[in-house]
């Protein structure tokens, strides 16, 4: 069975652009944000159950989840968030899991979990959680300069993620993305290399 590294950090953080970079030197990547996204669109396995459980209100006219309003409904509401995380989480697991064979030609594969340190299932899946970080203020400007949120929408949703010194102090790997895509780059190279090496070793 193939190394797996479970990739996580806060909104804003960099996953993303962590995860093209390990793309390119050749790692299997399952992001579970992409797997959410085809599970909520209009002909998503996740798409009967949330209108049975929310009304048909949070369902858009395209078929596929309102995302604007489901998202104001979980800010303000526990029970709900619990709800659709019931919902989309063991849909999530079990796409990602069958995701994984496919990629066992890959040197290692990096599955990439926003709420991984919260997700016990996932965290029996991999053998070394890798986390990206920055600084809260830099979570909050990028967040802002990709989407139509507000500062104060960007804090809500840092509130409800895992605190970042509980991220620090749980990864087995960091990623400082906290200033260029040179160092950047060159972080992701050294990881690179240390991952192809445990796989061979194992």
């Amino acid at each position: 069975m193939n190394l797996c590294v479970g990739l996580t950090g806060g909104i804003g953080c960099g996953k993303s652009t962590v995860s093209k970079l390990f793309a390119e030197r050749g790692a299997g990547i399952i992001d579970t944000d992409v797997v959410a996204h085809q599970l909520t669109h209009s002909t998503g396995d996740a798409i009967p159950a949330i209108r049975e459980a929310f009304g048909s209100d949070f369902v858009g006219s395209d078929g596929a989840l309102n995302r604007d309003k489901m998202r104001t409904l979980i800010f303000s509401d526990a029970i709900a968030k619990q709800r659709l995380e019931s919902i989309l989480h063991p849909l999530i697991f079990t796409q990602a899991k069958s995701e994984l064979q496919p990629l066992q030609n890959k040197p290692y594969v990096i599955i990439t979990v926003p709420l991984l340190f919260t997700s016990p299932t996932f965290q029996q899946l991999v053998q070394r959680t890798l986390v990206v970080d920055c600084s809260e203020n830099q979570q909050v400007s990028r967040v802002m300069a990709r989407s139509q949120m507000t500062e104060s929408e960007v804090h809500k949703i840092i509130a409800q993620q895992t605190p970042r010194s509980v991220r620090l102090q749980l990864a087995d790997d960091v990623i400082a993305n906290d200033s260029s895509i040179d160092n950047l780059t060159a972080q992701v190279d050294f990881l690179h290399k240390f991952y192809t090496s445990s796989q061979n070793n194992n």
